[in-house]
């Protein structure tokens, strides 16, 4: 099946390869099917064992985030409605300069996000923060980056944000963005022939009891860092040895009046990879 564009799904047993109207199930373990330089030619040269959709389960509800023992990375501040909602949140504590001089600084913002166990997957449920008054989701197309540095794959990316902790004082940003169920990424790692088109879209739609509460939309050709730019950074003193997630920052942010609230339904969408789907929770006292 050669020059075909690839989504590769994770269940709990399995691994499920879905190109058109057909399906593939490698017996190869998650970490070792994904990281790889060249995981489109790998796919394309070594499975011929194609079935339709009807011959393969396939429930929606039993995917799993498309994650083994993947590190999560993040990039900060890299489209400019970042820059001017971090530097408006951050005023009161006189940290607004700082996310203004990262924008236009060689050197991004980069953090590291979540340890496996604390991502989920679509139709699962991402979580807010107790001690946090300001929450919102933060859509964002993220990278899959093989131990050798290469761009295999894409997926999309829910970085939960406390707003209010951030805001507070940078030096929170860590509260802010790494707890249980901080992130969603999902629903399956795109694997294209080629690289993803700069001008799709990444859409968000929030709503609450069935209502949409808030809708956003922009192009990733309106990011300013380029995706290797990123990449090169993260890779300068760090090794992954099952490769790893990069979430690439997000250019859509709700108003400043707007906060998530428990039950609240968040929907990512980016052409040709798929939704996103999380409702969004908080942990028990």
């Amino acid at each position: 099946m050669p020059m075909s564009n690839y989504k590769v799904y994770k269940f709990l047993d399995q691994i499920v390869v879905h190109s058109g109207s057909q399906y593939s199930v490698p017996n190869i373990p998650w970490d070792d099917f994904v990281n790889r330089n060249g995981l489109n030619h790998f796919i394309s040269k070594n499975f011929n064992d194609w079935k339709s959709i009807d011959e393969v389960a396939f429930n929606s509800n039993q995917i799993l985030a498309p994650i083994g023992h993947q590190e999560l990375w993040a990039s900060g501040v890299t489209y400019m409605r970042s820059k001017e909602a971090r530097m408006e949140e951050s005023k009161k504590s006189h940290g607004d300069y700082f996310y203004e001089k990262v924008y236009d600084a060689d050197r991004p913002e980069l953090f590291f996000k979540a340890a496996a166990h604390r991502v989920v997957g679509s139709n699962d449920i991402v979580n807010i923060r107790r001690d946090s008054i300001w929450n919102v989701p933060e859509p964002e197309l993220t990278l899959f980056i093989s131990s050798e540095g290469t761009i295999e794959g894409y997926t999309i990316g829910n970085d939960m944000s406390s707003r209010s902790i951030e805001g507070e004082n940078p030096l929170y940003l860590p509260q802010a963005k790494s707890y249980d169920r901080s992130a969603a990424i999902g629903p399956c790692l795109y694997v294209p022939y080629s690289p993803l088109s700069l001008e799709s879209k990444i859409e968000l739609i929030i709503k609450r009891n069935d209502a949409e509460v808030f809708a956003g939309a922009i192009a990733i050709n309106q990011m300013k860092r380029q995706l290797t730019e990123l990449v090169e950074y993260l890779f300068l003193e760090c090794s992954f040895a099952y490769g790893c997630y990069l979430m690439t920052g997000t250019g859509i942010i709700p108003h400043d009046d707007f906060t998530l609230q428990p039950g609240d339904e968040v929907r990512i969408s980016i052409e040709n990879i798929g939704t996103l789907i999380n409702t969004v929770g908080m942990k028990a006292n």
